[in-house]
């Protein structure tokens, strides 16, 4: 199975493509995305990069963490799973608008 990577302090130019070619190096990228604020769809500055394989991944930590890339060094470490396991949640208060109950 894959894993995922973190890749945060991208300068805005980055692309998922240039993304996905600067991994290239450490072995085979299963997929490679810079995550784009929703109404702009200007780049958020960090992004996330499926490794093959568990070497691959560690090689590409080893490899990019604190590399500078146009001029920012990158923060490259393992992607942790979302909170909450997908779908938002609505913050435990339970119904539809948490608040008062009647």
């Amino acid at each position: 199975m894959g894993k995922k990577l973190y890749v945060g302090n991208l300068a805005y130019s980055v692309t998922s493509e240039s993304l996905e070619q600067m991994f290239l190096e450490f072995g085979s990228v299963v997929s490679a995305q810079v995550i784009q604020d929703r109404d702009t769809g200007r780049s958020k500055g960090f992004g996330f990069v499926e490794m093959q394989s568990e070497d691959a991944a560690q090689q590409a930590i080893s490899g990019m963490h604190e590399r500078e890339v146009d001029g920012r060094s990158l923060t490259v470490n393992e992607a942790k799973p979302r909170e909450g396991g997908g779908g938002g949640g609505g913050g435990g208060r339970g119904g539809f608008g948490g608040g008062r109950r009647y």
